[in-house]
């Protein structure tokens, strides 16, 4: 059987066709790969410490003592210069959750200031509480006058604020919605700053228990001596009249997404009606928001955790070295005596090279001491010596602790940061080279789902998808069970069992647990007497996200060759008649919504079989609750078809491109039609997207057709041994490993590449367009065994960082 190659996917187009190939080599290293998250506030995630981090007790009891008026234990405002917060590095799941630092053992005995420093951590720092993603999230929505009165009350806290200065070292009083500086109040020395109505959980004692206390309701016991519950709060933030219901609509959404449940929207009732549309006020919830329910739904108010009372949730920074996210979450549940359920991610990250992501834990009575040493096996298996100076067990590396009060969710990062290096480079010339790249980073590349997102097997998981949509049962498994060439010998034997032999039973036996739809198939055969008539019912002991993954990749396959139809015919310089593009004023939400949809889809650039995803029942981009976020319903943003007068208020890239489903729009004019021929090729009907079975029902979402990279360059190297590394792990760094070592007048060339891209791009699909070369993994491993520089191999491979 042959292998699958870009085009059976629809793959076929570039941007730079006039730009000349440059042969190279992709991943033929692990470290050749480098892959770092890039989190919500824009921070590129590292790995910082490998110290044994410990729970900040002098930082809790220093918050003790402010809760109890004590002014001398005040924090200081400042952390001593090149302490790298790991606080500031996280990617942040509510920009008002409190963070308590686990501090490095490597560290030593704080000094009394850093004592005090180390409660300080305890709140967030001024720019923490409102973030810029907040303001830039509610300009679609709201005047800056406006943004900046809500800012304004927010930072008050749930509380109104008092009209003497008892208990707020000072705090003028004013009216509600008056103005004001208000960042002095969120640095004060007050041990819980209001934004944080969470903070004050059943973890606190006596007056220090505020709204989302015990209760939960209107601040009972508020405040400081419980005054504060007597008091109702007035405050509220009039929006400007909006006239759109929809943009209403989208005002009140962003709201609940941003604040948590914090903060509530009404519309104000008080001004008669007027032509200019209504207003909507804002003001703090009483019902307690986050504080009571959590952003999960009822996880993150339990701020009680066990031992000392931390917040119930550990992030740390992961790097795993040629393991999928699903793969080391599974690994890291096993030595963490967790469910994998307990872990989650905002996204995941390739397999194949070295990638740093943060992860959350569900921590239960764990302490980021418990955590880091049950990780890192200092409880027999090694000593603490060899932690601290030997690679991390199976590929896996955990550093950089904090409690939280929150998980981690899908989607809570901006986009990925890489550093690639392109081996055995060949190239006519340096000024090809650059222009290769000038392409990409002027004119971007094509936005195409790379050869991951369609399995590594001989059978693409597309065509399994399109006999799901089609009600093709039998089809569906036939695919599914059917040989593929170079599976592993156990797999190979468990399939002929099957389909030369019959036998059910030494299949069943034979078939790795890995390999799980195969397993559900025949397990379901087994429960009918060996029966295979009922072949939807077989199919549906499948985990449903598994199943799903095969109806994305053919909405990906269609998604891919529709666009590479519109290059063909139109190229890839400028928007033209007929092109759909997100319609104004809702192109931010739909932005945000662009983003959503994708991950309810996206397998992100995780070059791993279906099966291998599954091998946890949560095979999705997450796991376990963060897969709440990617089940929310996605609400189809507004579009409009190009026409003629169009043209000149849009770039190419803004042009967006459907993929199949109910709930979306076909681009207009002769494309939108091969769009819907092509669909009727395959027998489906493209105004048909309902089935019987609600689970291949498609909605359906939008994709830009081309991805600018936010930041790219790039780095000409020389080397003769293939097997010496030219990038660095950070876990490398940190063990004081000898840095890459290039040799000026080595036989061989290689490019460097660092860059950023957003969200649902990836990176392969950029690199395509320097190489112009197949990007499948068993074509570039194919490459690698043929090039020129492994006559070259003089050093053993390096544990940790082999070849592919």
């Amino acid at each position: 059987m042959q292998q699958i190659m870009e085009t059976d996917v629809g793959i076929s187009e570039y941007i730079g066709f006039d730009v000349p190939k440059i042969e190279g080599i992709i991943k033929q290293r692990f470290t050749d790969f480098l892959v770092f998250e890039v989190d919500l506030d824009g921070q590129v995630i590292h790995l910082k410490s490998l110290d044994m981090p410990e729970s900040s007790k002098k930082a809790a009891d220093a918050k003790a003592a402010a809760a109890a008026g004590d002014t001398a234990a005040a924090p200081s405002a400042e952390q001593p210069a090149g302490d790298e917060k790991i606080v500031e590095e996280e990617s942040k799941p509510e920009a008002q959750a409190e963070t308590y630092t686990a501090e490095a053992s490597s560290e030593a005995t704080p000094q009394p200031a850093q004592a005090e420093q180390a409660a300080e951590e305890e709140a967030p720092k001024d720019d923490e509480p409102w973030p810029e993603r907040f303001t830039e999230s509610l300009k679609p929505f709201l005047s800056e006058n406006v943004i900046s009165r809500l800012k304004e009350m927010y930072l008050e806290g749930p509380e109104p604020p008092f009209v003497s200065d008892s208990g707020w070292a000072g705090r003028q009083a004013r009216a509600a919605g008056g103005s004001g500086d208000q960042s002095e109040p969120a640095a004060s020395a007050e041990p819980a700053p209001a934004p944080e109505p969470e903070s004050q959980g059943r973890g606190k004692r006596g007056r220090d228990r505020g709204r989302g206390g015990r209760g939960g309701r209107g601040g009972r016991g508020g405040g400081r001596g419980g005054r504060a519950g007597a008091r109702e709060d007035h405050r509220r933030v009039l929006s400007d009249p909006i006239a759109s219901k929809e943009i209403r609509t989208g005002l009140h959404q962003v709201i609940r997404d941003l604040f948590g449940g914090k903060l509530e929207t009404e519309t104000d009732t008080t001004a008669p009606p007027s032509d200019e549309g209504s207003r909507i006020a804002i003001k703090w919830s009483k019902r307690g928001g986050a504080a009571t329910r959590g952003r999960g739904g009822g996880r993150a108010g339990r701020t009680e955790g066990g031992k000392g009372n931390y917040p119930p949730y550990i992030h740390f920074t992961l790097q795993k070295t040629n393991r999928d996210t699903q793969d080391a979450l599974a690994y890291l549940s096993r030595t963490l005596h967790c469910n994998v359920k307990d872990l989650s991610v905002a996204g995941t990250k390739d397999k194949r090279g070295v990638t740093v992501q943060r992860v959350s834990l569900r921590r239960g009575n764990k302490t980021v001491e418990d955590v880091w040493k049950m990780a890192n096996g200092l409880n027999g298996r090694r000593t603490m010596e060899e932690i601290l100076t030997q690679r991390g067990e199976r590929g896996v590396r955990v550093a950089d602790f904090n409690y939280r009060k929150a998980s981690l969710e899908l989607g809570m990062l901006k986009g990925n940061a890489f550093v690639i290096t392109l081996r055995n480079v060949r190239v006519d010339s340096m000024d090809t080279l650059d222009r290769a790249m000038n392409t990409i980073k002027n004119k971007g590349f094509i936005n195409y789902y790379g050869m991951q997102r369609f399995g590594t097997a001989s059978i693409p998981t597309h065509t399994i998808g399109l006999a799901l949509l089609k009600g093709d049962w039998h089809r569906a498994v036939s695919l599914i069970l059917r040989n593929r060439p170079g599976e592993h010998p156990d797999v190979v034997a468990a399939r002929n069992a099957w389909l030369v032999d019959g036998d059910l039973d030494r299949a069943l036996e034979l078939m790795p647990r890995r390999v799980v739809a195969e397993r559900c198939i025949l397990e379901s055969y087994k429960k009918q007497g060996g029966d295979t008539r009922n072949a939807m019912g077989a199919l549906s002991t499948i985990p449903r996200n598994l199943r799903l993954m095969y109806i994305h990749a053919y909405q990906s396959y269609v998604w891919n060759a529709i666009v590479s139809e519109r290059i063909r015919i139109h190229g890839a310089d400028k928007p033209v008649v007929g092109d759909l593009v997100f319609d104004e004023p809702s192109a931010v939400k739909a932005e945000s919504s662009e983003d959503v949809a994708e991950f309810a889809l996206e397998a992100a650039e995780g070059e791993v079989t279906l099966d291998e995803k599954a091998t946890n029942e949560e095979i999705g981009m997450c796991s376990g609750r963060s897969s709440k976020r990617s089940r929310k319903a996605w609400e189809p943003p507004k579009v409009k078809v190009l026409t003629e007068q169009d043209l000149d208020k849009y770039s190419i890239f803004d042009v967006i491109m459907p993929l199949p489903g109910k709930d979306v729009d076909y681009p207009g004019g002769s494309l939108g039609e091969r769009y819907r021929e092509f669909l009727r090729r395959d027998g489906l009907d493209p105004d048909n997207w309902i089935r019987k079975q609600k689970d291949y029902t498609l909605g359906g979402s939008y994709r830009k057709i081309l991805h600018l990279p936010k930041e790219l360059s790039w780095t000409v190297l020389r080397y003769t041994d293939p097997d010496v590394p030219l990038a660095q792990s950070d876990e490398d760094k940190l063990l004081g490993m000898p840095p890459p070592a290039t040799v000026e007048d080595g036989k061989f060339l290689a490019l460097q590449i660092n860059l950023q891209l957003g969200t649902a791009a990836y990176a392969t699909m950029a690199l395509r367009e320097v190489t112009k070369t197949e990007t499948s993994s068993h074509y570039q491993t194919s490459l690698t065994q043929a090039s020129e520089d492994q006559k070259y191999r003089a050093t053993e491979t390096v544990e940790g960082d082999g070849t592919e």
